[in-house]
């Protein structure tokens, strides 16, 4: 069998998890709801009713105390012993983290008082020692081995600096000190990626949680289905509808691909879609779906606390992008399908819109609310517990989906398992945070950055997409983000480029490794679905999301497609880009409207399609200083190329012996 035949079994998120026994459940359970229950007495400030009222360092860490050990519950030393309970050591690791967390919760007050982080009690020094490593092994269980080392490089990077070449070189400080940093201070363990989890992420993980077990996977696909199934090419509309909205509540690629992808991938293959392709639209769209407001997964929530905006600040930023992605999505295989001859779902198999939403309103009832608080009373932190309290209440009263107590109880060790991944890997990053803010190495390496690119804004920019890029292949985005975050996003921005600009760029081509080989973890997982070769679902998800490449540097370049500017101006290079759009999908899929298939020309079908590319990003492209030429400029550029290969097609399929 060759290469390209190969089939992999489908993907199962349940593999990496350890087999509980009752007792631990409970455990992790009742870990979890206190978590939920703190987090939500700190965010309604209930204190004020009770008189007890948590300093910021003293609630982070009762939330670590709460969360780290449970990620020696929920993953195994390793992953070959997944389906063995808990050994000795595992409960002794649980202990550990546990009762150290909790002597820093009774000592937090003491720590910022007395300045603990640089003069801290010998026995808190070894405390943080002990808390660090546990940190780190907690990081090497959720989320492998490539994240751990890089973490591990920079947590050791301060007591070596001293003996470090170029600017690399700094002063080395001793493991004492370095350690009482990181587990002391409000920077490395409890800093950014804590501070965001805590302060705002748990409540969204919760209500994405909820909506996947009270059926909302399944409403939206359903939607998808009533609405698109029967057009032409309908499944693989319905893909980009459903994940999008899907992977917008979940906030994760793998998830979302595993869920919507498993019933929209086979109706694809099922009116014709090639498997690759199938699969590859599924990851587009669940990849998509992350970087589509109104959640858009953790980073989102790190980057509002990171710039100091509020959440819905990022949320508006992400709206132009994320229609121009999921815009060229659907131009794109409604081009495949209209190419292909591949006609939609016969309507009598399909659900009827009325019924759907008879069956499910209350999902869009509760999506209107999450919104409104999110942008309208920017109440992001309460948010999702409203949301899920009116889900939860709803579903219960409605008898066609109501939870049994089984239910309800996969419902809690679900949110558990998600809390102790998350938990775990966000308290292990801190330490990226805290080795580079020790350092003092942030301000050094934006102006090394900037002396190599010898204050070229272009080179700046295409190095940060590859360092983003290849970040984004080794570890999570959220650890690709914050390392980014801190060193080159300085160097970007004192270039003269906009600061949320900057930071949805290295967001953006952080997640473009989950459809780019050789990683491409979620045309991976669709491929496992779809029964097709991993690496040529790799490639056709390349092609299809081939706009999310350009788009970073459109809104980098020109701050009015991320809503910042007049609102003319907006509109203005909005409408451009959509334009381009059009023109770019028709030519990497060589369907040109009103012309046909152009791949059936032969050769000239190639200058055609490339004229039609060049014309497209000509359009797409805003204009200014450092791409020399002005938006009017590149709009006639694209009129002449767009119109001269029009031409040359409609001529060519006159002249075509076939007619």
């Amino acid at each position: 069998m060759s290469s390209a035949d190969t089939q992999v079994e489908p993907a199962n998120t349940e593999q990496r998890f350890r087999r509980l026994t009752p007792f631990w459940q409970w455990v992790l359970t009742i870990l979890s709801v206190s978590s939920v229950v703190f987090s939500a007495y700190q965010v309604f400030n209930l204190g004020r009713f009770t008189g007890y009222v948590p300093i910021e360092n003293q609630y982070f860490y009762a939330i670590v105390a709460l969360l780290l050990p449970t990620a020696f519950i929920v993953f195994p030393v390793s992953s070959k012993r997944g389906k063995e309970g808990m050994t000795w050591y595992d409960i002794l690791l649980f202990l550990a983290t546990g009762a150290i967390c909790l002597v820093f919760v009774y000592y937090s007050i003491d720590m910022l008082d007395e300045g603990w982080e640089f003069s801290a009690p010998e026995k808190m020094q070894w405390l943080s020692l002990a808390l660090v490593l546990l940190a780190i092994e907690g990081v090497r269980r959720t989320g492998g081995g490539v994240v751990t080392i890089i973490i591990v490089i920079f947590a050791v990077y301060p007591l070596v600096a001293g003996s470090m070449p170029g600017v690399l070189e700094g002063t080395s400080e001793t493991l004492w000190d370095t350690v009482a940093y990181y587990a002391l201070s409000t920077e490395a363990l409890i800093g950014i990626p804590t501070r965001a989890f805590a302060g705002l992420v748990i409540g969204f993980l919760l209500f994405g949680v909820a909506l996947q077990y009270t059926g909302g996977g399944q409403f939206f696909l359903n939607l998808a289905f009533s609405l698109l199934g029967y057009v032409r090419g309908g499944p693989a509309k319905v893909a980009i509808f459903a994940s999008g909205l899907m992977g917008s509540m979940s906030g994760s690629v793998i998830t979302n691909v595993l869920t919507t992808g498993a019933l929209s991938i086979p109706a694809m293959k099922r009116i014709g879609f090639k498997p690759h392709v199938a699969g590859g639209v599924e990851a587009c769209a669940s990849t998509g779906g992350v970087l589509m407001p109104p959640i858009m997964g953790a980073t989102a929530f790190i980057m509002a606390i990171n710039l100091e905006v509020p959440y819905r600040d990022i949320v508006v930023a992400a709206v132009i992008p994320s229609v121009l992605y999921f815009f060229a999505l659907f131009m794109q295989i409604d081009g495949y399908a209209a190419k292909n001859k591949l006609e939609g779902l016969p309507k009598v198999e399909l659900p009827t819109v009325s019924q759907t939403l008879k069956d499910g309103w209350y999902y869009v009832a509760v999506f209107a609310l999450l919104i409104y608080l999110l942008v309208f009373m920017q109440r992001e932190a309460q948010a999702p517990f409203y949301a899920t309290a009116l889900l939860l209440i709803i579903n219960q009263l409605h008898p066609k989906h109501r939870w049994n107590w089984e239910r309800f109880v996969d419902f809690l060790l679900a949110t558990g398992r998600l809390f102790a991944e998350l938990a775990a890997i966000l308290v292990g990053i801190g330490l990226i945070v805290g080795s580079l803010s020790y350092s003092g190495k942030i301000g050094t390496l934006a102006f090394e950055l900037l002396q190599l690119a010898g204050n070229n804004v272009a080179l700046l920019l295409i190095l940060g997409a590859l360092a983003s890029f290849i970040m984004g292949i080794g570890v999570t985005v959220t650890v690709a983000y914050i390392i980014l975050a801190l060193t080159l996003a300085p160097a970007l921005t004192d270039s003269g480029l906009s600061l949320m600009g900057v930071h949805m760029f290295m967001l953006y081509w952080g997640m473009l490794s989950y459809i780019t080989p050789p990683v491409a973890l979620g045309s991976f997982a669709a491929a496992s679905l779809a029964q097709a070769n991993p690496m040529r679902t790799g490639f056709e998800s390349m092609k299809l999301g081939t706009i999310i490449y350009f788009v970073p540097f459109f809104f980098v370049l020109d701050p009015g497609l991320i809503m910042q500017g007049e609102p003319l101006h907006i509109l203005t290079v909005f409408s451009c880009a959509i334009l381009g759009v059009i023109v770019l999908s028709t030519s990497l899929q060589g369907y040109l409207y009103g012309v046909g298939d152009l791949t059936g020309m032969g050769v000239i079908q190639w200058p055609i399609r490339l004229a039609l590319l060049i014309g497209a990003l000509s359009f797409a492209m805003p204009g200014n200083d450092v791409v020399g030429l002005g938006n009017l400029d590149l709009f006639i550029i694209g009129l002449v190329l767009t119109g001269g290969a029009i031409l040359l097609a409609v001529l060519a399929r006159k002249l075509s012996p076939a007619n």
